[in-house]
């Protein structure tokens, strides 16, 4: 509570002591009782309560998110050239009067829920776009008063400028916005430059009539129920056929997936079979590079294939039978010192 209302509020009281001592001077009368003390208590009730309702009319304070414009009964323009700041001030009582602005931010909603905007049932605005489609538009307009211009708002609005200056220059300046658009457009990729179109044009509005625009709030937007019935369609067509393409673009990877599957199958067995071609090869190369070096050795070393032939036979061995015509392979020292023998076979005689 501030000084003025505390005053205003023992100024009340004041009137109220006197008005019961009047009363109780008055009952005590009837009742043929004096009341000597009463004219006193009535005379200093009525000077204090003149006094302090004086004072209190004098006395204005001004919250911090307010502005107090001065209507003055001896002002030449019949109002104070400057509007009140916060804080604690005085006035001439009874000539000056002082009507409070707030230059705190205020919201006028215009919606088509019954309940949300300033206005109950559907206030959002019908536009017409570009393509001739009908659209309802839901906004919010954040604004509030230039605490340099509040008594140009009150000399051309009073309070009436939420009402009858911010509603409809809202809702002009939506529709023609909305009318250089199509309704494709302003649902999809031209919503931000719809709302951004709108706020520049308001606030210079506004601003001409002494408010400043915080922020332009583009809701929602909302269609007739044909046109919101063939976007539905439409929509559904549209993932229909990302449906199919996705189903074409997954058979067509399948298809190559197992072409490379088949390919990598093909490579697999040439590879495979080059290198066992390229086995048989060096292998073959091993064997004729043995071969030579055997045939060479051989060649060198005649004894040495007697030594592998004796390698091969059985330690236990006491005969050896070798046809008759023909000369000892083999010499057998050992054979005859051990006590074998060796015996010729007769070759038969060729019939004639």
């Amino acid at each position: 509570m501030n000084i003025a209302e505390m005053l205003r509020g023992v100024a009340t009281l004041s009137w109220v002591v006197a008005l019961a001592v009047i009363a109780l001077a008055v009952v005590r009368a009837t009742r043929g009782r004096s009341f000597k003390a009463a004219g006193g208590i009535v005379i200093g009730a009525v000077v204090a309560a003149l006094l302090l309702t004086t004072v209190s009319a004098g006395l204005v304070f001004i919250q911090p998110e307010e502005r107090g414009v001065v209507i003055s009964a001896v002002a030449p323009e019949g109002y104070r050239t400057t509007a009140l700041t916060p804080g604690l001030h005085w006035v001439i009582p009874f000539a000056e009067t002082v009507i409070v602005y707030p230059i705190s931010k205020q919201t006028y909603t215009m919606s088509i829920a019954p309940l949300e905007g300033e206005v109950q049932g559907d206030d959002s605005v019908a536009a017409r776009t570009a393509d001739g489609q009908e659209v309802r538009i839901d906004a919010s307009v954040i604004f509030s008063i230039d605490p340099e211009r509040v008594i140009d708002v009150h000399i051309a609005w009073q309070d009436r400028y939420a009402n009858d200056l911010v509603r409809p220059l809202s809702r002009g300046i939506i529709r023609d916005a909305a009318s250089q658009y199509g309704v494709e457009e302003i649902i999809s990729s031209k919503r931000s430059e719809l709302n951004e179109g709108i706020r520049s044009t308001l606030s210079a509005t506004l601003q001409d009539n002494g408010l400043i625009l915080s922020d332009f709030v583009l809701r929602n937007i909302t269609f007739t129920e044909e046109y919101a019935a063939s976007v539905e369609q439409k929509q559904i067509a549209e993932q229909l056929a990302q449906q199919a393409a996705f189903i074409v673009d997954q058979k067509r990877q399948e298809a190559e997936q197992a072409r490379q599957v088949a390919q990598g199958k093909a490579d697999a067995e040439v590879i495979a079979a080059e290198a066992r071609a390229k086995a048989r090869l060096i292998e073959a190369e091993a064997e004729a590079k043995a071969l030579e070096l055997i045939s060479a050795a051989l060649r060198d070393n005649p004894e040495v294939l007697t030594f592998e032939y004796i390698q091969k036979l059985s330690p236990g061995i006491q005969v050896m039978l070798i046809p008759a015509d023909n000369p000892f392979l083999l010499p057998l020292p050992e054979l005859q010192g051990s006590g074998g023998s060796v015996v010729p076979i007769p070759t038969p005689e060729a019939t004639p």
